[in-house]
C-alpha cells in the first residue's frame, strides 16, 4: 500500500492526518472484503528499546478503541502527538474493527508512536491470516 497525503499542513496537520487515517481504516475494510476464512483475532506484543506494546484487534465489523498510553512530549519534529489517539479512532472508525492498545513501558515519543504501528501491524498481520480451520465467515452470525 503506498500512501500519498496533500493537506493544509501550513495551517497544522490535524486535517492531513485525520484524513490519513480515515482512507487507510476504508482501505483495510474494503480489502478484507466479507472476511471469509481469515483467523479474525490477532494479538502482538513488541518491544523497541525502553517501549513495550500491546496490540489485539478483533475484526469483528463494530468499530472500538481502546488506547492506553503515558504522557509524552507533544512533538516528535513538527508532529503533533496529541494526534496520536485520533489517528487510531480514524482508523478504527472506517475500518470497523475493534483494537486494544496499551503502552506498558516507555518514555521516548518516537519509540512510543513506532511501536504502536508496529504492533498493531503484527496484530492485523495475523487477524487477517486464512486459517483452514475455518469455513466461510469466522462468527456465529454469519457475518462481520
Amino acid at each position: 500500500l503506498t500512501v500519498k497525503t496533500t493537506g493544509d499542513v501550513d495551517v497544522d496537520s490535524h486535517h492531513t492526518v485525520e484524513d490519513t487515517s480515515l482512507a487507510f481504516g476504508q482501505a483495510l475494510r474494503e480489502a478484507l472484503g466479507d472476511k471469509a476464512g481469515i483467523r479474525r483475532f490477532g494479538d502482538a506484543m513488541v518491544p523497541l528499546d525502553e517501549v513495550l506494546v500491546q496490540a489485539a484487534v478483533d475484526l469483528s465489523g463494530r468499530p472500538y478503541l481502546v488506547h492506553r498510553q503515558p504522557e509524552i512530549v507533544e512533538l516528535i519534529g513538527t508532529f503533533d502527538t496529541t494526534l496520536g489517539k485520533h489517528i487510531w479512532e480514524s482508523i478504527v472508525a472506517e475500518a470497523r474493527i475493534a483494537l486494544h492498545i496499551r503502552v506498558l513501558e516507555g518514555r521516548n515519543a518516537h519509540h512510543v508512536f513506532e511501536a504502536q504501528f508496529k504492533a498493531v501491524a503484527r496484530a492485523l498481520r495475523d487477524a487477517v491470516a486464512l486459517d483452514s480451520r475455518v469455513a466461510g465467515i469466522p462468527s456465529t452470525k454469519g457475518s462481520l
